[in-house]
């Protein structure tokens, strides 16, 4: 590994040590569904979000606050202080495809349809406003 590429490494593991993330595997709902939920809390206020996912109807969302309570707890453990409203933000939220289960379903003359049934993965980063502005 060159020198440059060496010193980005440390970089890039530094700034991960900083961060606090938290994910959830293998949800059995379509990313599709999963992003819709996503972008409605992506770049919110933490507390302000859990509000928002707490009284949504769709069923994602409790995934989505299950995650969010991960994250700042995770937060809250790795710098030792509990979290106040107005400190934390969503500073990024991923929803990615997980495997697909693959069903075949008779279908008439002896025929088979295939049903995909999706299934996905979220990451979550929390991370302080105060930190964001001094960048």
């Amino acid at each position: 590994m060159g020198k440059r590429k060496r010193e980005s490494a440390e970089l890039m593991k530094q700034n991960r040590e900083n961060e606090s993330f938290a994910k959830l595997r293998n949800i059995p709902s379509s990313p599709r569904k999963m992003r819709l939920v996503a972008d409605m809390v992506r770049g919110k206020e933490v507390f302000k979000a859990l509000g928002l996912l707490h009284f949504s109807n769709k069923q994602a969302a409790v995934d989505v606050e299950k995650v969010l309570k991960s994250a700042i707890s995770n937060w809250e453990q790795k710098n030792g202080k509990k979290a106040e409203s107005g400190e934390l933000f969503v500073k990024a939220i991923t929803v990615d495809c997980a495997p697909m289960l693959k069903r075949l379903r008779p279908a008439p003359q002896g025929r088979g349809y295939r049903i995909r049934k999706r299934s996905n993965h979220v990451t979550l980063y929390v991370d302080t406003i105060n930190k964001q502005d001094a960048e």
